[in-house]
């Protein structure tokens, strides 16, 4: 992140601004716009710990409504803008109605453990909701997905930051850059399956999807 957005410089706004910045630096970074969620929520914490002037209960409730509120938002943004986009121009990335049906058929079957895990991953923390949007998956389900990750990411960044101190610190950034080179991992082992049984795929989405998109 640049410098106008790091830990020091948020510490000093949530003591002018108090927990907004918070809610809005999590919401923005939910709903697709690359901003120091995990930061935010660490320098609240660390602030409410070491201050006590905010109550780690309203820094975790906040942080969760941020998240919950900028997930849905950026699932409205992928259910009516990106599906179209990606109906437009994805021909160009090689994204036919066929391999955009796979996307949809692959959120039908494993939406909620992409929203539910992505919560703790840098990459898809800002994307999941967009794409899950973006892939027509079931509202009630991301809802209730997105809610459980955002709470539980809330607690255990919240609480670790709270009680640990800057210690934290240390082990998040290491924590969230293996989830991250985790999740790449899993990207990559997933296009080598899909490129493997992409008409056997195909073949399941159509089935399980049948009409246009």
């Amino acid at each position: 992140m640049p410098d106008i957005l790091s830990p020091e410089l948020l510490h000093q706004l949530i003591h002018s601004y108090g927990l907004w910045v918070l809610f809005f630096v999590v919401m923005g970074e939910s709903m697709g716009i690359p901003m120091p969620g995990e930061t935010a929520l660490v320098s609240a914490s660390l602030y409410a710990g070491a201050t006590h002037h905010i109550d780690l209960v309203h820094v975790i409730a906040i942080a969760s409504a941020g998240a919950i509120i900028g997930d849905n938002i950026g699932y409205l943004i992928g259910h009516t803008i990106g599906l179209k986009l990606l109906t437009k121009y994805g021909r160009y990335i090689r994204l036919d109605e066929g391999r955009l049906k796979v996307g949809q058929y692959m959120f039908l079957k494993h939406g909620g453990k992409i929203v539910f895990f992505g919560r703790f991953v840098a990459f898809l923390r800002a994307f999941a909701a967009v794409l899950a949007g973006a892939n027509r998956m079931n509202w009630p389900h991301f809802l209730l997905m997105n809610a459980a990750g955002g709470i539980c990411w809330a607690i255990l960044f919240g609480c670790g930051a709270y009680f640990f101190g800057e210690r934290i610190r240390a082990v998040a950034g290491p924590v969230s850059a293996i989830l991250l080179i985790g999740a790449v991992v899993l990207v990559i082992a997933g296009y080598l399956f899909f490129r493997h049984h992409e008409k056997e795929l195909e073949l399941r989405a159509r089935a399980a999807l049948p009409g246009p998109l």
